[in-house]
């Protein structure tokens, strides 16, 4: 079976850190499956199972700057699946749980304060990309220069 996100996400490791995508960046089938059991969530969908099997094992993307929350701390809450929230738990990103058979859903936001949620209008691709784009070109490289 094709894995059509696989290399996808496989090549944040080389974008962003300069070093060769290796197996141990990514979880094991077997890791996965005992998280998601541990979570009590289902099935996920398929760019959110490679994402995990690709770089769920790489902490630099994980808690790039906001965080990805590892499988086993995954929940269905609202009606979505939640998967990241910002460092203040102001947002939390999520995916509704009635596309989590599309394998590229769209992803949502929820404003913790207000409990709406808002269409991000990108597929669970399409978002990370875009986010580790905005993380590492732009807002990595302004931090470099402050004094700590």
């Amino acid at each position: 079976m094709a894995q059509p996100f696989s290399q996808l996400f496989r090549n944040l490791v080389p974008t962003w850190f300069d070093e060769p995508w290796k197996p141990e960046d990514g979880l094991s089938t077997t890791e996965l499956s005992a998280a998601l059991v541990d979570s009590g969530v289902g099935d996920l969908p398929e760019s959110l199972r490679e994402f995990y099997l690709a770089v769920g094992a790489v902490e630099d993307l994980m808690e790039a700057w906001y965080y990805i929350w590892d499988p086993d701390e995954l929940e269905i809450e609202d009606g979505h699946l939640l998967f990241m929230e910002d460092e203040d738990e102001a947002y939390t990103w999520g995916l509704r749980v009635d596309s989590l058979d599309v394998a590229d859903p769209l992803v949502q936001r929820r404003s913790n304060a207000r409990g709406n949620w808002m269409d991000t209008e990108a597929t669970f691709s399409e978002y990370l990309l875009d986010y580790f784009e905005w993380v590492f070109a732009e807002v990595a490289p302004e931090l470099d220069g402050q004094d700590s």
